[in-house]
């Protein structure tokens, strides 16, 4: 690639950090949720000193299985949610399927009206973090949802979403200990990112941002196999998103094969682009998983393996 890079973005608006006692929405824009697991998720916010406050459409059935109620409830959940000044923060159930079919049915303008807050999800939630950072312009969270297993039993994924949540000057530094160099380097940019397939489903949509030029792309994906991979991996080479970007940061890649295909996929995609990568970040799909900031500007050292942000990802 040629010709200079543009200069790193400022970031987005970042919200407050959260307090105990605060109210902090959940509800399931993607797919169906689990009671039990829903439970034992609130039980776990209960003892952090927060209230959770459940949407009315979490719980809704579908006859698509695959989706948590209707398109306009999930929306109409995720505006009420986003809107009511009593809540402190918005957190996703799970994920799943089912984002990109209501996001175009939220009322953007409400939600750009009202104060920004905390916004917590990964996977299918993707799509979200993408509208929320080209509509709203707010920083968000890639990170655990209150009806996964993984948040249900994990201590880790717990404490780092609590840390992140409640004392976010604290977190400025990510060098999980399996983290290692793929591409050597130094760069700085705003985060930006989630599950690759969702990035690529999304372009060309109102939400899509224009590329990643600039950007610390965060990537992370689930259940796709290495062909599978490759195509979405193209798809972003071929279309010019990947145009300009500062550094790649992988996660977890669980359930898509064997590692070492993974990792010589992503040599092989990322290889040309001239920028630092780094892989295993522990973020994603996998336990003991990071909460990654998105629209937060970092600085990427690929040698030490280590993601340092600098401001904390909520105020």
């Amino acid at each position: 690639m040629s010709g200079a890079r543009p200069a790193p973005a400022p970031g987005l608006t970042r919200p407050r950090r959260l307090v105990r006692g605060d109210r902090i929405g959940v509800v399931a824009p993607s797919g169906p949720v689990s009671r039990e697991q829903l439970k034992a998720g609130l039980d776990i916010l209960r003892g952090w000193g927060l209230e959770p406050v459940v949407a009315p459409h979490v719980l809704a059935e579908h006859p698509a299985r695959y989706l948590a109620g209707g398109d306009r409830e999930r929306a109409a959940d995720l505006l009420a949610a986003w809107c009511d000044p009593t809540l402190a923060a918005v957190l996703c159930a799970r994920g799943g399927y089912g984002a990109q079919r209501m996001v175009d049915l939220v009322d953007w303008a409400a939600m750009r009206a009202a104060p920004p807050k905390a916004f917590i999800g990964y996977s299918d939630i993707t799509a979200l973090h993408e509208a929320f950072a080209t509509r709203l312009g707010v920083a968000t969270l890639h990170g655990p949802m209150a009806a996964t297993e993984t948040f249900c039993v994990d201590g880790p994924t717990q404490d780092h979403l609590r840390r992140t949540l409640f004392t976010p000057e604290r977190e400025l530094t990510l060098a999980p200990p399996s983290a290692r160099t793929l591409l050597p380097g130094r760069a700085e940019g705003v985060t930006l990112g989630g599950c690759a397939s969702l990035l690529a489903a999304g372009l060309g949509t109102p939400d899509a941002r224009r590329s990643a030029a600039g950007g610390i792309l965060l990537l992370e994906d689930v259940g796709e196999e290495a062909y599978r991979l490759d195509r979405v991996l193209t798809q972003l080479l071929r279309s010019g998103w990947l145009d300009g970007v500062a550094g790649v940061v992988l996660g977890s890649w669980e359930d898509c094969g064997p590692y070492e295909e993974i990792r010589a996929l992503a040599l092989d995609r990322f290889g040309g682009l001239g920028v630092p990568v780094v892989e295993e970040f522990g973020f994603g799909h996998c336990s003991s998983a990071l909460t990654m900031p998105l629209g937060v500007p970092a600085v990427l050292n690929a040698d030490a393996a280590t993601l340092t942000l600098k401001v904390p990802a909520l105020t």
